[in-house]
This record gives structure tokens, sequence and C-alpha cells, in this order.
């Protein structure tokens, strides 16, 4: 497939750079720093501002053909601003590639979306208060896309403890669950690598599966 990826220079968007690649898929990568990203086969890269929906627009237009946007865009943790800007970026990347007429959108969301008890976890009085503007967006995105009746969108949310700081192994293993988090058997919360989460969602994206819907994977 020709896919387009933004946020590839990020944690998981590197790691789902990889996974595309390593499948044979032909990638464009949309960044505002093209120079972060090394060159390599089926790999292009296209400057482009994903919090303005008309770069994301001309970008996708000027690649053609692309089948997917595939979307690991985060405004950055230790933003100030993370709240407004991760709205503004992913609503931009939302009109961009709908005006561009790509009808494919998978996207990394978030945990804090996920429910326990009928409460969504960013919404629980001991969420961690550092996170919890980018947690709350990132489900607020999740709620703005469950209203969008033009793309087929898909949502993978990350298990409650996502493995930081490298991306880990691939093992191409993993569980699937819907709108609960998956957890471990003694009742920890459920994990999964970075490289592994890029396995899940690339696979939703061959297959064709979790259409109009989010999605959540552990090992």
């Amino acid at each position: 497939m020709k896919v387009a990826l933004i946020g590839a220079t990020g944690f998981v968007g590197a790691a789902l750079l990889d996974e595309l690649l390593q499948r044979g898929h032909e990638v464009t990568a949309l960044a505002r720093h093209p120079e972060k990203l090394a060159a390599r086969d089926r790999l292009k890269v296209v400057r482009a501002d994903v919090l303005k929906a008309e770069d994301v627009e001309a970008a996708l237009n000027g690649v053609g053909g692309v089948d997917a946007v595939v979307s690991a865009y985060n405004a950055g943790w230790t933003n100030p601003n993370i709240y407004n800007d991760f709205m503004t970026g992913s609503r931009a990347i939302l009109a961009g590639t709908k005006a561009a007429g790509v009808g494919r959108y998978l996207v990394v969301g978030g945990a804090g979306s996920l429910y326990i008890n009928g409460q969504q976890l960013v919404d629980s009085p001991d969420f961690p208060a550092a996170i919890k503007p980018g947690a709350t967006a990132a489900r607020d995105m999740l709620t703005e896309l469950q209203g969008e009746t033009t793309l087929d969108w898909t949502l993978l949310s990350p298990p409650i403890a996502l493995h930081l700081g490298d991306r880990g192994e691939r093992t191409g293993q993993y569980r699937v669950g819907k709108d609960e988090p998956l957890m471990q058997p003694d009742g920890a919360p459920g994990t999964i690598s970075a490289a592994d989460l890029a396995v899940a969602l690339v696979d939703a994206l061959e297959q064709g599966t979790h259409r109009r819907e989010r999605f959540t994977v552990a090992y």
C-alpha cells in the first residue's frame, strides 16, 4: 500500500515507520523537520505542518494515490499548551485527509479513554495530573472521531502500561480488546512494546479490521 505517516519521528511513530517499511509498504512521512528522518528504501519525506489542514492536504495531493493515512501525532507531553495543540493538530490532520480524498484513516489514541466500571480512566480521581491534559485531548479526539461519517477510521488505544524508554521487542503477538483495558492474570495493568503496538495497527490496516471503531491491545 501507499501510506502517509504522521508522527514518524516520535516514539510510537518510529515503530510504525519500521513496521510499515518492513512489510514492504511505500511510506510518505509528513514532518515539520524532514532532516530528522534518515533516507531509507521506500520512504519519502515531505515537509508539512500538521497543525495546518492545508499543509496536510497539499502533502497528500502531492504524493497522489495514498491508500491510507496513519497518524501517531502527539503535541508533546511537556508542551504547556498540549491540549489545544493536540486538538488543533488532530482536527487539521482529519480535515486535510478528507480534503485530499483519502478514505482510510488510522490513528494511535490514548489509554485514558478506556473504561473501568463505566468511567473513563482520565476521569478517575487518581489519574496522574501531569498527563491529564494530553490524555483528555486524546479522549476528546476519539469522541469527535466517533461522530465522523466520511472517513473510514480506526483508533488504537494502547494499554495502561505501554513500554516506554525504548520500542521494545517485536513478538507479533497480542490480545485484542475494545473499550476496557486488558489486564494481566494477576490483575496488573496490561502492557505491550511500541513495536508490537505498531504490529497491531498495521495488522488492522492490512486486514481491514476495526473499521469505525476503537480497539485496544496488550500481551
